[in-house]
């Protein structure tokens, strides 16, 4: 496991700015319309939280990304209060799933200013929801809070998540290390027990088969 930690240790080793960077850029592309099909925001974000160590760099991704999801989401919304209801057709929605659209849409009359908060944690729909939003003339003042709400606990739950994996990574290969001989050991004991046992039956019942020919 050790290409793991050594991975994590690399991306660790990057500029922080730079790993900002990316990551904010990423999380914007992937809460716009459309280019949230292409842009992995969300596991840039989880790899990106692994070099998360300390409570100050918490604070500080969890504030860009945050930033960055607000921001993509009032660019989908700008672009539904544009366009309206003709996002529908458009070839990158169709691309995405046509469905999605629909489900975004009752996702909005069921739920109101709700919605955009739950379709955060809901993957494709997230995208949909805010340009939705804006073609449903949902007003930009009840749309905005439920996209803060949503970006600051979706950013906050996956920056967790990250920084935990990254931790538990390098546990796992630590304590992994000093075991590995002794699980090797146990396999290679198993192995050689379920082969003599296989070699065995297939003795017995070639003899038996003999003794029946006999």
């Amino acid at each position: 496991m050790s290409f793991l930690t050594d991975a994590l240790e690399g991306l660790a080793g990057l500029p922080q700015p730079a790993v900002l960077a990316v990551t904010g850029a990423l999380t914007l592309a992937e809460c716009t319309l459309g280019v949230g099909f292409l842009a992995p925001g969300e596991t840039a974000l989880l790899l990106a939280s692994t070099t998360v160590t300390t409570v100050p760099r918490f604070v500080v991704m969890w504030l860009v990304v945050t930033v960055c999801a607000v921001a993509g989401d009032s660019i989908g919304y700008y672009l539904g209060r544009r366009y309206g209801y003709r996002l529908r057709d458009s070839r990158m929605v169709r691309r995405m799933g046509q469905q999605h659209w629909d489900r975004a849409g009752e996702l909005l009359r069921r739920r109101g200013a709700w919605a955009v908060f739950v379709a955060r944690f809901l993957p494709v729909v997230r995208t949909l929801v805010p340009a939705s939003a804006g073609a449903s003339k949902l007003e930009y003042r009840r749309f905005l809070p439920a996209s803060i709400a949503g970006a600051a606990c979706w950013a906050a739950l996956h920056i967790g998540i990250g920084s935990a994996a990254g931790a538990s990574a390098k546990y796992v290969e630590s304590v992994f290390s000093g075991a590995m001989w002794v699980v090797l050991g146990v396999a290679v004991a198993v192995g050689v027990v379920v082969v003599l046992r296989r070699r065995r039956q297939a003795a017995a019942t070639g003899k038996k088969e003999l003794e029946e020919v006999g």
